[in-house]
């Protein structure tokens, strides 16, 4: 599982949870990474939480992507991380995965800027969940470098990745990102591109049904979920799965999926809409459809 020295140093575009995991992911796979965030407090909630999940992660054995490699201590890890508030230094690097918020309006900007600054052939990977991988890449000189890698949360624990083929997404630039998966300790499932791609399209239906149903009277939040994971098997239910990703992040998929396909299947629910304007936003705010301890 040795690095290979094309993809040494990695860029990552957002230090918020799904930044903050592949930043301690790629440091405890050996990898140096450029972490940027606009927020200087971002990156400093982003240093300590890694410093905590590194020394976590020891106690979790072979359950992680992790498995095969050299353990680090967290202040390895932090080593191989510079935190920064600026893209500029991204000219250094050989691989870049962008994790700034599903709107577009914010990504767009992020992309002419680092289409100016990295070198010409650098993959850049949109660790987007609904977002069109074809309109990502026509805001670069280099469509044919730009893929979809949507990672699954959190990071370092889960060991497959979805990969989107963009259509101008060239094969070169599949088994770049595939071989970048690699070196993570991840294999990539391929699909086309299209709002939503497989994982999101299933599950923010899934989610946002789900949350129709506790606005609707059916069941509490509890039992939604008891029902999913008694009956059905699943590790969580997708409420705890909604309050996982971020219900603010839920409702910018779900907006990017009914403007995409204009089909009121996609609609978000009201609720979720009321829940986000209260700063109910599931793990990270400490309340969401259930309530947790905040760090």
């Amino acid at each position: 599982m040795g690095d290979s020295p094309a993809m040494k140093t990695i860029g990552v575009v957002g230090a918020g949870v799904m930044g903050r995991g592949l930043a301690q992911n790629l440091a405890q796979t050996g990898h140096q990474v450029l972490l940027q965030d606009i927020s200087a407090e971002a990156l400093e909630a982003a240093s300590q939480e890694i410093a905590r999940n590194v020394r976590f992660s020891g106690m979790l054995g072979k359950k992680t992507a992790l498995a095969g490699f050299p353990k680090v201590s967290a202040d390895e890890a932090l080593s191989r991380i510079e935190f920064t508030t600026s893209l500029d230094g991204f000219g250094a690097a050989d691989f870049v995965v962008e994790n700034a918020v599903e709107k577009t309006e914010i990504k767009e900007p992020i992309y002419r800027r680092l289409d100016e600054i990295c070198r010409p052939g650098v993959v850049f990977a949109a660790n987007t969940s609904c977002v069109s991988i074809t309109r990502i890449g026509s805001w670069t000189g280099r469509p044919e470098s730009v893929l979809g890698m949507h990672f699954m949360n959190p990071v370092p624990l889960k060991d497959t990745s979805e990969v989107i083929r963009g259509y101008h997404t060239t094969d070169q630039t599949i088994e770049t990102g595939l071989a970048f998966l690699a070196q993570m300790g991840k294999e990539g499932i391929v699909v086309n591109d299209l709002p939503g791609f497989v994982s999101n399209r299933v599950l923010m239906l899934t989610v946002n049904e789900a949350i129709y149903l506790v606005q609707d009277g059916v069941a509490s939040p509890e039992d939604v979920d008891r029902l999913f994971v008694k009956c059905f098997g699943h590790a969580m239910g997708p409420l705890a799965t909604a309050d996982l990703i971020g219900l603010d992040t839920i409702l910018y998929s779900v907006e990017v999926l009914y403007e995409s396909y204009n089909d009121s299947k996609y609609r978000p629910c009201p609720l979720l809409k009321k829940m986000v304007d209260a700063g109910l936003l599931g793990r990270k705010s400490g309340e969401g459809f259930f309530t947790y301890g905040v760090a």
